[in-house]
């Protein structure tokens, strides 16, 4: 049995879907779920730090400050672990290319135009792109600044009243991103279905990622994506 387009399971592994396609292995779906876990662990142990009735509620102030530290740290570590899988490396080389039509749909986007035609975008449009890389920067910023107020000896040219301003506003800026993208995912219950079981509609990745089925031809199988995916 062949697999269907943009599926990344071996031939014969899993029967197809009618009207289905896979989007996502179990790994990729594994990398943002303890992700998303990690950062909502980061930001309401967060809060319960910085609010002060928060703080009060909930008490031990230095278990909640270790369990935040240590969330933090961790945070890189499904993205390691997911370095093992093909699948996810794809996904990844996808996410840091910029092709011609994520141009048109940045455009469109700022026009508010709506359709495939307007917004041509592969397995991740260009604003899933900005927001990937943007969070991938702020998670790295986050956790220099946190292990400067932690080892406050590591840059002593650093004072850490910067570390703090830089910590919070960044954190600030943070939710507000997230917010925004669980606003875009509960918007999108198909999308959602994607991530929660790695399998589409094919209808709708038509409608919304019709680059990629063009570019992930019938017949690709773990591991072997096609390295000019998303180049335009």
């Amino acid at each position: 049995m062949r697999s269907t387009a943009g599926s990344t399971a071996p031939t014969g592994t899993r029967p197809e879907r009618p009207g289905r396609i896979r989007r996502f292995t179990a790994a990729e779906r594994w990398v943002h779920r303890a992700t998303g876990y990690l950062m909502l662990l980061c930001l309401v142990t967060a809060a319960c730090l910085y609010f002060g009735p928060l703080a009060q509620l909930v008490g031990r102030r230095h278990l909640v400050a270790t369990v935040h530290e240590w969330s933090g740290i961790l945070l890189p570590a499904p993205v390691l672990l997911g370095l093992l899988s093909p699948a996810f490396r794809a996904d990844l080389r996808r996410l840091n290319r910029f092709a011609v039509y994520d141009r048109r749909w940045l455009r469109a986007a700022r026009r508010r135009l709506r359709g495939p035609e307007a917004r041509p975008a592969g397995k991740f449009n260009a604003g899933q792109k900005l927001y990937a890389g943007w969070i991938a920067g702020a998670v790295l910023v986050m956790m220099f600044t946190g292990l400067l107020m932690w080892f406050m000896g590591l840059l002593p040219f650093i004072s850490r009243t910067s570390a703090i301003f830089v910590h919070d506003v960044l954190a600030w800026a943070i939710a507000a991103v997230l917010l925004g993208h669980l606003r875009k995912a509960y918007e999108d219950p198909e999308a959602r279905l994607g991530m929660r079981t790695g399998w589409v509609d094919r209808a709708w990745a038509t409608r919304h990622h019709a680059k990629w089925l063009e570019e992930e031809p019938v017949g690709t199988v773990s591991g072997k994506t096609r390295e000019n995916a998303d180049d335009g």
